[in-house]
């Protein structure tokens, strides 16, 4: 083998060149109300009494299906949206599993099954981009995590935070510090990685409150702002008092972002109108869509002051099919004044999930309708407890107490604790915004972006993730330790989750995530490393189209 002469500057400079189209647009700002619809919308702007920002922008519509169901998970549609490709549930930037395909007829995905699919987060980045992830979920949540990750469960958490940390975003803001950290740390990390000390080797102010992210001076950040969740909006104060509002976080996160002069792309998600539509929590759903909506007012502020900007907003799919009125509505419906649905709301001090909380374990009859009363502000009866204690055993005191008290004292009626199928709105805004102004897949919204942003999702995937176990004959996957997987090519090591290359005492930072695919065994990593290696006629495989080096990229 050819002696390896250089730096990690010489690996860098053999990265693909990505032909980029004439971009309209410098800067999108992508927000996802995580499971709602325009009935949401509806009840929001009733309880604020006034327009909500969602109300003034341009309206089109979503499908929502994904590769293996007309109802899909939220990881499925994050990977479309994010990606521009369909896939199967709880899969993470990667491609649909064939096994699933039968569940719904005529759908065919053009990436291998678990191949990873770059994401507009990361062919902006790839462009030159700033990028930045914000989220009132842990950050490892599907909706952010789709964006820059590629795993194929959406729980694997740990894994998770490590392809966020190692795709060197610009800003990620939420939840999850827990995924950081070792277990002798306090956290959840099994594998032995101390990620917090790999941010600030890389740089990153790190911030855990409020007033430290108001204070933040930075280039690029990361701010977790709770172990795992973040708290609901109206619960903050009562709870968690320390924590920002989505609103702020995304005001910093652009002005972090606005400071990259190639512009920027950054998520935005406004995780938990989701969890009250699971919860079916008629209070939790309007107060945090209202805090949604306030991020997007930042948004569309900051829009309106830099004109070569898009904000695009929509929910991933709706949940709970929450509607303004029910089968046992107290008056006819033709007779439904404001006060009928915005009365019993105004006495919600906080979510069923506080109320479950003040009441400390004691749900005793007596407790149970004392602390109602002071906290939701309703007269319920022994019955009601009774039967919310029936119906716990089943889905929990939280979901209970909110579906029951729900139907029995409030005109809003719910269909289920899960997702639903129907098409959702589109919100848009600023340039290009044209673009989404129809009755689109959730695919196009990616597509749609990328075309505004003048990137491309292909060229990205195939500049990013190229298989290693089809591009060389002889290499090895190190499985010796199951939670850090090394492909190890003559010497040359990729560990899986990482953007790295390493060869001895030498390290090159690569332009894309390794990542390792364990349900079929293959391995993907940048073609610019593909390239250098074959330069270096290490691998000894003749070359493929994909990957083959001319004079002038060897040079």
């Amino acid at each position: 083998m050819k002696k390896r002469t250089g730096s990690m500057l010489v690996l860098a400079s053999l990265l693909l060149s990505v032909t980029f189209a004439q971009a309209k647009v410098k800067n999108v700002i992508c927000l996802v109300p995580d499971g709602c619809d325009a009935t949401v919308q509806t009840a929001a702007r009733w309880y604020k009494g006034e327009e909500l920002q969602l109300d003034k922008m341009k309206l089109g519509a979503m499908k929502i299906h994904m590769a293996n169901s007309i109802i899909t998970g939220s990881a499925a549609a994050a990977t479309a949206f994010a990606s521009g490709e369909k896939t199967t549930v709880r899969f993470l930037g990667i491609g649909a599993s064939e096994d699933n395909y039968t569940n719904l007829k005529g759908h065919h995905s053009k990436t291998a099954p678990y191949a990873p699919m770059a994401s507009i987060l990361e062919a902006a980045k790839l462009s030159g981009k700033a990028v930045g992830l914000v989220s009132t979920s842990r950050i490892t949540h599907a909706t952010p995590a789709a964006f820059a990750c590629h795993i194929q469960d959406r729980g694997w958490d740990n894994d998770i935070m490590e392809h966020l940390v190692y795709n060197n975003l610009t800003v990620a803001f939420g939840g999850g510090k827990r995924h950081l950290l070792t277990k002798d740390q306090g956290g959840k990390r099994t594998d032995g990685e101390d990620l917090l000390q790999v941010l600030m080797g890389k740089g990153y102010d790190f911030v855990e409150t409020r007033d430290q992210l108001l204070a933040l001076d930075s280039d690029k950040a990361w701010g977790m702002f709770a172990s795992s969740h973040m708290d609901a909006d109206m619960d903050r104060a009562e709870f968690n008092p320390t924590e920002p509002s989505i609103a702020e976080m995304t005001e910093k996160a652009l002005e972090i972002l606005a400071k990259d002069p190639d512009g920027f792309f950054i998520m935005i998600e406004g995780s938990q109108v989701d969890w009250a539509g699971h919860n079916n929590d008629p209070i939790y759903m309007v107060r945090d869509m209202i805090a949604f909506d306030d991020a997007v007012a930042a948004a569309v502020k900051f829009a309106r002051e830099n004109d070569n900007t898009l904000v695009v907003a929509f929910p991933d799919h709706n949940t709970g099919g929450m509607k303004i009125g029910h089968y046992t509505t107290p008056m006819p419906y033709t007779n439904t004044k404001i006060d009928d649905l915005v009365a019993p709301l105004k006495g919600m001090k906080i979510t069923a999930n506080g109320v479950i909380e003040k009441m400390g374990g004691d749900y005793s009859e007596a407790n149970f309708i004392a602390t109602v009363k002071e906290w939701w502000g309703l007269d319920i009866t022994a019955q009601d407890v009774a039967d919310i204690t029936d119906y716990s055993s089943q889905v929990g005191w939280s979901y209970a107490m909110a579906r029951i008290l729900s139907e029995r004292y409030t005109i809003i009626g719910w269909s289920t604790h899960g997702h639903n199928g129907e098409d959702v709105p589109v919100w848009s805004y600023g340039k290009d915004s044209d673009l989404f102004q129809s009755t689109m897949d959730n695919t196009d919204l990616a597509k749609n972006m990328a075309q505004a942003l003048g990137v491309s999702l292909d060229d990205a995937t195939q500049a990013l993730y190229v298989d290693a176990t089809e591009a060389f004959n002889y290499y090895t996957i190190d499985k010796t330790d199951a939670e850090n997987v090394v492909l190890d090519i003559d010497g040359y090591r990729f560990p899986e989750g990482k953007s790295i290359a390493i060869k001895g005492a030498q390290t090159w930072q690569l332009p894309g995530l390794n990542v390792y695919a364990p349900a079929t065994d293959k391995f993907y990593i940048a073609k610019a490393a593909v390239k250098y290696l074959k330069h270096l006629n290490v691998g000894d495989k003749a070359e493929v189209a994909e990957v083959s080096v001319d004079a002038a990229d060897a040079e």
